[in-house]
């Protein structure tokens, strides 16, 4: 990728900047389209918010109640899409909603009955009201004090990382150039004011470099101020960031395959309890914040928060010292004028074409990240005044696509490509070996990642390639000499030692965050 950048004399037709799934959304699309695209991502991709959901693929319930239909329509359709192009990835999710009173099981159960007529011929299944012993049997967890019931429904889930780095991978298949740890810090302007290019640094080597082109992407989610503001000083901030976290716990907590929905807590939120990995995941909370950061921390009351509302909801509850990881997102949610509740800003994107032509693309959702794309770049081809051509990422598979999972066992999120690490373990067993008691993870799987999806960080590996760092971050912490071996082995570096060392202390510090 690097050479290909180095060797480029004429101009890129699109730049983007931001490589989390807004940005990475513009690449495929813009890339299958024809055009000539450089994406530059600061950090790792997914970094920010594409890594830190609460890894669902939904039209959003909480959405419906807000009366925003144009939205929850326009996702649970692009929900199908997504279950149809990556279904190694994306798989049909039930969730409970538990109830309490008469009133809120038919209140519930008409509000779910919409949700699934909306999703039409994309829909994954009938919502059902279910009795008292439904409840319990689905989920055993539940506490059954007053209950009445539940109402089942059904939606997607997904792991976000995952999905993330097989778009980076279906963009280079259409020929994109893409880099991570590539900082924009600068841009360059032709005779009229307008934006021609950025100014690079390769976070790596130290290295800066400029890259023209005819029209620029800001798709830095949560940090799109900040380069609105880099081409025009006088821009007014369009987010306002709002960061939510999630507890991970032993599957122990959730016993169940089916998930648990709570529709409405104290803070007007609707929180999860969804099984992922083997673990169970809770969330999310909602809490303003003053800006943004690649590494954002969770608040002691957002954490008492989820387990004082999962206390309200299950028999046994999980308490402090049962969390084996916690991990935080930063929402990039479009300013409202009059609002200062977070909660009920929109969800829907918007597209901002500044006096320089930066066109910034911000808000939406993981969700909904395709059609996000397709817009932008049909605006930027017009900065740009590129050849008129239709997106086609509607058909176009996703990376990892295959037909058959069965054959896949354990490594099937990996789609197609779990054949090629199985065939990494029948050339060399050892690479069978498990890292770590607690974790799923192999050898081979740390191997093929550093061979074919560039990672340059330890935790680049144990955070995004694998989740590691997001179901157990003791564990993750225990098993970084391990992956820092391996990919020095892989690399074959000069500074061996003195890197691991570095990795290993970096990784440390970060995973202290993820840690309860």
């Amino acid at each position: 990728m690097l050479e290909r950048v180095r060797a480029r004399k004429e101009d890129w037709d699109i730049i983007i900047i931001g490589g989390g799934a807004t940005g990475i959304g513009c690449a495929v699309d813009a890339a299958s389209r024809g055009f000539d695209v450089l994406l530059l991502e600061q950090h790792d991709f997914g970094k920010g918010t594409s890594s830190r959901s609460t890894k669902l693929v939904h039209g959003g319930v909480r959405y419906l109640a807000q009366g925003n239909v144009s939205l929850v329509r326009e996702s649970l359709k692009e929900r199908g899409i997504l279950f149809k192009n990556a279904p190694h990835l994306v798989r049909r999710q039930s969730f409970i909603v538990p109830v309490y009173s008469y009133w809120d099981k038919f209140f519930y159960a008409a509000g779910l009955k919409t949700y699934n007529i909306l999703s039409g011929k994309y829909g994954f299944g009938k919502s059902e009201i279910l009795s008292v012993e439904e409840t319990i049997e689905r989920l055993p967890s539940i506490k059954k004090e007053n209950l009445h019931g539940g109402i089942l429904y059904f939606d997607g889930q997904f792991d976000d990382a995952r999905l993330l780095l097989n778009l980076v991978e279906t963009a280079a298949e259409q020929n994109a150039v893409l880099l991570n740890y590539a900082r924009v810090f600068a841009f360059n302007y032709d005779d009229n004011g307008n934006i021609d290019g950025a100014a690079v640094s390769d976070e790596i080597t130290g290295q800066i470099f400029l890259a023209k082109a005819k029209a620029v992407i800001n798709a830095t989610g949560a940090f799109s101020d900040s380069i609105r503001q880099m081409s025009d000083r006088k821009s007014v901030k369009l987010i306002a960031p709002s960061q939510g976290i999630h507890l991970v716990f032993d599957k122990k907590f959730l016993p169940s395959e089916n998930a648990l929905m709570i529709p409405k807590t104290s803070d007007e939120r609707v929180l999860f309890g969804i099984p992922w990995h083997d673990h169970a995941v809770f969330g999310t909370t909602d809490t303003p914040i003053e800006k943004p950061e690649l590494e954002p921390k969770a608040q002691e009351k957002e954490i008492e928060f989820i387990l004082e509302t999962a206390e309200e909801y299950l028999e046994n509850p999980p308490k402090r010292e049962d969390i084996l990881s916690i991990f935080v997102g930063i929402r990039p949610l479009v300013k409202a004028e009059n609002s200062k509740n977070t909660a009920t800003l929109s969800r829907d994107h918007t597209i901002e074409i500044n006096k320089t032509n930066l066109l910034t693309i911000t808000g939406g959702k993981w969700t909904t990240y395709r059609t996000m794309a397709e817009d932008a770049v049909d605006q930027a081809s017009a900065i740009g005044r590129l050849p008129e051509k239709k997106s086609g990422t509607e058909r176009l598979k996703i990376h990892g696509f295959t037909d058959d999972l069965s054959k896949l066992g354990d490594l099937k999120i990996y789609g197609a490509d779990a054949l090629e690490i199985q065939k990494l373990i029948e050339e060399n067993p050892a690479l069978n070996e498990k890292l770590h008691a607690e974790l799923p993870y192999r050898k081979a799987e740390i191997v093929w990642t550093c061979r074919k999806e560039m990672p340059q960080t330890v935790e680049d590996i144990l955070a995004r390639r694998t989740r590691a760092l997001f179901l157990n971050a003791k564990a993750a912490i225990e098993i970084a000499p391990k992956i820092a071996e391996i990919m020095m082995q892989e690399s074959e570096r000069e500074d061996a030692q003195f890197w691991i060392d570095e990795q290993i202390k970096q990784f440390n510090e970060t995973a202290r965050n993820y840690l309860p």
